[in-house]
Protein backbone atom coordinates (compact mmCIF):
# COMPACT_ATOMS: atom_id res chain seq x y z
CA UNK A 1 0.00 0.00 0.00
CA UNK A 2 1.59 3.30 -1.04
CA UNK A 3 0.50 6.67 0.22
CA UNK A 4 1.81 10.19 -0.15
CA UNK A 5 4.37 11.36 2.41
CA UNK A 6 4.05 14.76 4.04
CA UNK A 7 7.14 16.57 5.35
CA UNK A 8 7.46 17.19 9.08
CA UNK A 9 5.73 20.57 8.96
CA UNK A 10 2.75 19.22 7.02
CA UNK A 11 1.38 16.74 9.41
CA UNK A 12 -1.64 16.42 11.56
CA UNK A 13 -5.08 17.05 10.34
CA UNK A 14 -4.45 14.83 7.36
CA UNK A 15 -5.98 12.92 10.03
CA UNK A 16 -8.73 15.40 10.29
CA UNK A 17 -9.00 14.92 6.60
CA UNK A 18 -6.04 15.78 4.60
CA UNK A 19 -4.59 19.21 4.70
CA UNK A 20 -1.17 20.37 5.76
CA UNK A 21 -0.60 19.58 9.44
CA UNK A 22 2.11 18.79 11.92
CA UNK A 23 3.89 15.66 13.12
CA UNK A 24 1.76 13.52 15.31
CA UNK A 25 3.66 12.84 18.40
CA UNK A 26 1.16 11.79 20.43
CA UNK A 27 1.17 8.76 21.49
CA UNK A 28 1.97 8.64 25.10
CA UNK A 29 0.37 6.33 27.58
CA UNK A 30 0.83 6.44 31.33
CA UNK A 31 3.82 4.73 32.85
CA UNK A 32 2.78 3.52 36.30
CA UNK A 33 6.04 1.63 36.85
CA UNK A 34 8.06 4.84 36.86
CA UNK A 35 8.78 6.57 40.18
CA UNK A 36 9.66 10.27 40.11
CA UNK A 37 9.05 13.41 42.20
CA UNK A 38 5.60 15.01 42.12
CA UNK A 39 5.04 18.74 41.66
CA UNK A 40 3.16 20.47 44.47
CA UNK A 41 2.46 23.57 42.36
CA UNK A 42 1.24 22.37 38.96
CA UNK A 43 -2.50 22.65 38.36
CA UNK A 44 -4.64 23.20 35.28
CA UNK A 45 -6.56 26.39 34.46
CA UNK A 46 -9.19 26.46 31.70
CA UNK A 47 -10.56 29.55 29.93
CA UNK A 48 -13.46 29.22 27.47
CA UNK A 49 -14.21 31.87 24.85
CA UNK A 50 -17.54 30.76 23.31
CA UNK A 51 -17.63 33.66 20.85
CA UNK A 52 -14.28 32.64 19.36
CA UNK A 53 -14.99 28.93 19.98
CA UNK A 54 -11.61 28.64 21.67
CA UNK A 55 -10.71 26.76 24.84
CA UNK A 56 -7.34 27.57 26.46
CA UNK A 57 -5.83 24.99 28.82
CA UNK A 58 -2.80 26.03 30.89
CA UNK A 59 -0.81 23.57 33.03
CA UNK A 60 1.80 24.72 35.56
CA UNK A 61 3.84 26.22 37.06
CA UNK A 62 6.72 23.76 36.99
CA UNK A 63 10.26 24.28 38.28
CA UNK A 64 12.68 22.86 35.71
CA UNK A 65 16.36 23.32 36.70
CA UNK A 66 18.99 23.08 33.97
CA UNK A 67 20.16 19.59 32.97
CA UNK A 68 17.30 17.81 34.75
CA UNK A 69 16.11 14.48 33.39
CA UNK A 70 12.50 13.33 33.42
CA UNK A 71 13.22 10.94 36.28
CA UNK A 72 14.48 13.83 38.45
CA UNK A 73 12.05 16.64 37.53
CA UNK A 74 8.95 17.12 39.71
CA UNK A 75 6.07 16.03 37.46
CA UNK A 76 2.43 17.19 37.46
CA UNK A 77 -0.20 14.90 38.84
CA UNK A 78 -2.87 13.90 36.30
CA UNK A 79 -5.17 16.86 35.68
CA UNK A 80 -8.73 16.98 34.33
CA UNK A 81 -10.50 19.22 31.84
CA UNK A 82 -14.31 19.18 31.71
CA UNK A 83 -15.64 19.85 28.22
CA UNK A 84 -18.05 22.85 28.36
CA UNK A 85 -19.55 22.61 24.87
CA UNK A 86 -21.41 20.19 22.57
CA UNK A 87 -19.62 19.79 19.28
CA UNK A 88 -16.26 18.94 17.73
CA UNK A 89 -12.66 19.70 18.57
CA UNK A 90 -10.99 20.77 15.33
CA UNK A 91 -7.46 21.96 16.21
CA UNK A 92 -4.80 22.04 18.93
CA UNK A 93 -2.09 24.69 19.34
CA UNK A 94 0.45 23.83 22.09
CA UNK A 95 3.34 25.93 23.35
CA UNK A 96 5.48 26.37 26.47
CA UNK A 97 5.60 29.76 28.20
CA UNK A 98 7.07 31.34 31.32
CA UNK A 99 5.13 33.15 34.05
CA UNK A 100 4.96 36.30 31.88
CA UNK A 101 3.63 34.42 28.87
CA UNK A 102 6.89 34.54 26.94
CA UNK A 103 7.69 31.45 24.81
CA UNK A 104 10.30 29.06 26.19
CA UNK A 105 11.88 26.02 24.46
CA UNK A 106 9.49 23.26 23.51
CA UNK A 107 12.20 20.70 24.33
CA UNK A 108 11.26 21.09 28.01
CA UNK A 109 8.16 19.01 27.29
CA UNK A 110 8.91 15.30 27.32
CA UNK A 111 5.31 14.52 26.39
CA UNK A 112 1.70 15.34 27.08
CA UNK A 113 -1.37 13.22 26.35
CA UNK A 114 -5.09 14.02 26.54
CA UNK A 115 -7.45 11.08 27.20
CA UNK A 116 -11.25 11.16 26.92
CA UNK A 117 -12.37 9.30 30.06
CA UNK A 118 -15.89 9.09 28.58
CA UNK A 119 -14.79 6.74 25.80
CA UNK A 120 -12.69 3.59 25.58
CA UNK A 121 -10.02 3.31 22.93
CA UNK A 122 -11.59 1.35 20.08
CA UNK A 123 -8.36 -0.59 19.41
CA UNK A 124 -7.50 -1.23 23.09
CA UNK A 125 -10.75 -1.03 25.11
CA UNK A 126 -8.78 -1.46 28.36
CA UNK A 127 -7.50 2.10 27.80
CA UNK A 128 -9.25 5.46 27.66
CA UNK A 129 -9.44 7.12 24.23
CA UNK A 130 -6.24 9.06 23.55
CA UNK A 131 -7.26 12.19 21.65
CA UNK A 132 -4.20 14.48 21.57
CA UNK A 133 -0.49 14.27 22.24
CA UNK A 134 2.62 16.33 21.77
CA UNK A 135 6.34 16.11 22.45
CA UNK A 136 9.27 18.48 22.48
CA UNK A 137 8.76 19.64 18.89
CA UNK A 138 5.58 21.45 20.01
CA UNK A 139 3.82 20.61 16.78
CA UNK A 140 0.75 22.60 15.80
CA UNK A 141 -2.38 20.64 14.87
CA UNK A 142 -4.39 22.88 12.49
CA UNK A 143 -7.99 22.38 11.46
CA UNK A 144 -9.29 20.85 8.26
CA UNK A 145 -12.79 21.88 7.13
CA UNK A 146 -15.46 19.22 7.44
CA UNK A 147 -13.83 16.96 10.06
CA UNK A 148 -13.54 16.98 13.83
CA UNK A 149 -13.36 14.95 17.01
CA UNK A 150 -16.83 14.69 18.62
CA UNK A 151 -17.20 15.63 22.29
CA UNK A 152 -20.16 16.15 24.61
CA UNK A 153 -20.74 18.56 27.52
CA UNK A 154 -19.28 17.13 30.71
CA UNK A 155 -16.79 14.79 29.03
CA UNK A 156 -13.75 14.58 31.32
CA UNK A 157 -10.40 14.84 29.57
CA UNK A 158 -7.48 13.51 31.60
CA UNK A 159 -4.18 15.30 31.00
CA UNK A 160 -1.07 13.20 31.59
CA UNK A 161 2.26 14.97 31.13
CA UNK A 162 5.99 14.70 31.71
CA UNK A 163 8.67 17.40 31.59
CA UNK A 164 12.45 17.56 31.64
CA UNK A 165 15.13 20.17 30.96
CA UNK A 166 18.02 19.07 28.75
CA UNK A 167 19.11 22.72 28.28
CA UNK A 168 21.69 24.77 30.19
CA UNK A 169 19.10 27.32 31.36
CA UNK A 170 16.84 26.90 34.41
CA UNK A 171 13.12 27.65 34.15
CA UNK A 172 11.59 28.13 37.62
CA UNK A 173 8.01 28.70 36.37
CA UNK A 174 7.24 26.85 33.15
CA UNK A 175 3.72 26.36 31.78
CA UNK A 176 2.23 24.24 29.02
CA UNK A 177 -0.50 26.11 27.16
CA UNK A 178 -2.79 24.35 24.68
CA UNK A 179 -5.31 26.39 22.71
CA UNK A 180 -8.13 24.15 21.48
CA UNK A 181 -10.33 25.29 18.60
CA UNK A 182 -13.82 23.84 18.50
CA UNK A 183 -17.09 24.04 16.62
CA UNK A 184 -20.28 24.12 18.63
CA UNK A 185 -22.92 21.82 17.21
CA UNK A 186 -25.46 24.66 17.19
CA UNK A 187 -23.12 26.91 15.19
CA UNK A 188 -21.44 24.42 12.87
CA UNK A 189 -24.03 24.52 10.09
CA UNK A 190 -23.48 21.25 8.23
CA UNK A 191 -22.45 18.61 10.82
CA UNK A 192 -18.78 17.69 10.71
CA UNK A 193 -17.64 14.15 10.00
CA UNK A 194 -16.43 12.53 13.20
CA UNK A 195 -13.00 10.90 13.07
CA UNK A 196 -11.51 8.70 15.79
CA UNK A 197 -7.93 8.48 17.05
CA UNK A 198 -6.07 5.27 16.27
CA UNK A 199 -3.03 4.26 18.38
CA UNK A 200 -1.17 1.17 17.19
CA UNK A 201 1.56 0.37 19.71
CA UNK A 202 4.52 -2.02 19.65
CA UNK A 203 3.55 -2.83 23.24
CA UNK A 204 0.09 -3.77 21.95
CA UNK A 205 -2.43 -2.76 24.64
CA UNK A 206 0.07 -2.56 27.50
CA UNK A 207 2.06 0.43 28.77
CA UNK A 208 3.87 2.14 25.90
CA UNK A 209 7.34 2.70 27.37
CA UNK A 210 10.11 0.13 27.30
CA UNK A 211 13.86 -0.08 27.94
CA UNK A 212 16.53 0.36 25.26
CA UNK A 213 19.53 -1.97 25.35
CA UNK A 214 22.83 -0.70 23.95
CA UNK A 215 23.00 -1.05 20.17
CA UNK A 216 20.22 -2.12 17.83
CA UNK A 217 16.73 -2.75 19.25
CA UNK A 218 13.85 -4.15 17.15
CA UNK A 219 10.49 -4.45 18.92
CA UNK A 220 7.28 -5.81 17.39
CA UNK A 221 3.68 -5.79 18.61
CA UNK A 222 0.29 -6.78 17.21
CA UNK A 223 -3.29 -5.55 17.57
CA UNK A 224 -6.54 -6.76 15.99
CA UNK A 225 -8.99 -4.30 14.45
CA UNK A 226 -12.49 -5.01 15.75
CA UNK A 227 -14.28 -2.53 13.47
CA UNK A 228 -14.26 -2.03 9.70
CA UNK A 229 -13.49 1.40 8.29
CA UNK A 230 -10.86 3.59 6.67
CA UNK A 231 -7.51 4.90 7.89
CA UNK A 232 -7.04 8.37 6.43
CA UNK A 233 -3.32 8.36 7.11
CA UNK A 234 -0.72 7.52 9.74
CA UNK A 235 2.17 9.20 11.49
CA UNK A 236 4.29 7.99 14.34
CA UNK A 237 5.94 8.60 17.67
CA UNK A 238 9.40 7.48 18.77
CA UNK A 239 11.97 8.80 21.23
CA UNK A 240 15.63 9.73 20.74
CA UNK A 241 17.68 7.17 18.76
CA UNK A 242 14.55 5.90 17.00
CA UNK A 243 15.16 4.93 13.38
CA UNK A 244 11.95 3.59 11.84
CA UNK A 245 8.37 2.50 12.45
CA UNK A 246 6.73 0.02 10.09
CA UNK A 247 3.00 -0.77 10.04
CA UNK A 248 2.01 -4.05 8.39
CA UNK A 249 -1.37 -5.65 7.80
CA UNK A 250 -0.40 -9.22 8.68
CA UNK A 251 -3.77 -10.58 7.57
CA UNK A 252 -3.22 -9.32 4.02
CA UNK A 253 0.58 -9.50 4.14
CA UNK A 254 0.78 -5.80 3.16
CA UNK A 255 3.13 -3.08 4.32
CA UNK A 256 0.77 -0.23 5.12
CA UNK A 257 3.40 2.43 5.87
CA UNK A 258 7.12 2.82 6.62
CA UNK A 259 7.97 5.86 8.73
CA UNK A 260 11.66 6.81 8.85
CA UNK A 261 12.62 9.13 11.72
CA UNK A 262 14.51 12.37 11.17
CA UNK A 263 17.28 12.75 13.78
CA UNK A 264 19.96 15.33 14.49
CA UNK A 265 23.67 14.44 14.53
CA UNK A 266 23.41 13.29 18.15
CA UNK A 267 20.47 10.98 17.50
CA UNK A 268 17.86 13.28 19.06
CA UNK A 269 14.41 13.05 17.52
CA UNK A 270 13.47 15.89 15.20
CA UNK A 271 10.34 14.60 13.47
CA UNK A 272 8.43 11.66 12.09
CA UNK A 273 6.77 11.68 8.64
CA UNK A 274 3.09 11.29 7.87
CA UNK A 275 1.81 8.96 5.15
CA UNK A 276 -1.60 9.84 3.70
CA UNK A 277 -3.89 7.42 1.93
CA UNK A 278 -6.29 10.03 0.60
CA UNK A 279 -5.38 9.50 -3.07
CA UNK A 280 -6.55 5.91 -2.67
CA UNK A 281 -9.69 6.89 -0.78
CA UNK A 282 -8.08 5.83 2.50
CA UNK A 283 -6.65 2.51 3.59
CA UNK A 284 -9.56 0.12 4.08
CA UNK A 285 -9.52 -1.98 7.23
CA UNK A 286 -11.71 -5.06 7.66
CA UNK A 287 -13.00 -6.38 10.97
CA UNK A 288 -10.45 -8.90 12.24
CA UNK A 289 -7.45 -7.47 10.36
CA UNK A 290 -4.30 -8.07 12.40
CA UNK A 291 -1.95 -5.07 12.37
CA UNK A 292 1.75 -5.44 13.21
CA UNK A 293 3.88 -2.53 14.43
CA UNK A 294 7.70 -2.74 14.36
CA UNK A 295 9.99 -0.13 15.94
CA UNK A 296 13.75 -0.01 15.29
CA UNK A 297 16.17 1.92 17.52
CA UNK A 298 19.95 2.30 17.53
CA UNK A 299 21.16 3.17 21.05
CA UNK A 300 24.75 4.50 20.83
CA UNK A 301 25.20 5.34 24.52
CA UNK A 302 26.63 2.00 25.58
CA UNK A 303 24.20 1.75 28.48
CA UNK A 304 20.64 0.63 29.18
CA UNK A 305 18.16 3.48 28.85
CA UNK A 306 15.33 2.74 31.26
CA UNK A 307 11.89 3.47 29.77
CA UNK A 308 13.80 5.10 26.92
CA UNK A 309 11.61 4.06 24.01
CA UNK A 310 8.11 4.14 22.58
CA UNK A 311 6.95 2.93 19.19
CA UNK A 312 3.46 4.06 18.23
CA UNK A 313 1.81 4.47 14.83
CA UNK A 314 -0.92 7.08 15.10
CA UNK A 315 -3.74 7.99 12.77
CA UNK A 316 -7.42 8.85 12.40
CA UNK A 317 -10.14 6.40 11.49
CA UNK A 318 -13.46 6.80 9.72
CA UNK A 319 -15.67 3.88 10.83
CA UNK A 320 -17.87 2.09 8.32
CA UNK A 321 -20.72 2.39 10.84
CA UNK A 322 -20.44 5.67 12.81
CA UNK A 323 -23.34 4.62 15.04
CA UNK A 324 -21.24 1.79 16.47
CA UNK A 325 -18.68 4.32 17.66
CA UNK A 326 -21.22 6.76 19.05
CA UNK A 327 -22.52 3.93 21.23
CA UNK A 328 -19.07 3.64 22.85
CA UNK A 329 -19.63 7.00 24.56
CA UNK A 330 -20.47 6.74 28.23
CA UNK A 331 -21.89 9.65 30.23
CA UNK A 332 -20.54 10.64 33.62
Amino acid sequence: MKGSVLPSRCLHFFLFAAACASPLLAQHHDMPGMTMPVSSTATVAVADNPAAQLLTVKLGPLNLPAHTGHMQAAQPRPQFLKIPFDGWIIAYHPRLVDASGNPIPGRLLHHVAFYNTSRPDFVCPNKQEHIFGAGGEMNDWPATPGFGYRVHPGDRIRISSMFHNPTATSYPAAYLEVRIEYRNISAAGTPLKSVYPTWLDVKSCRDSSYDLKPGRNVTTGNVTMDYPGILLGVGGHMHDYGRELVLTNSTRKQTVASLAAKLDASGHMLSMPIVLFMNQGGYKVAKGDRMQITATYQNPTGRLLREGAMGIVVGYFLPADPQQFEQLHRSH
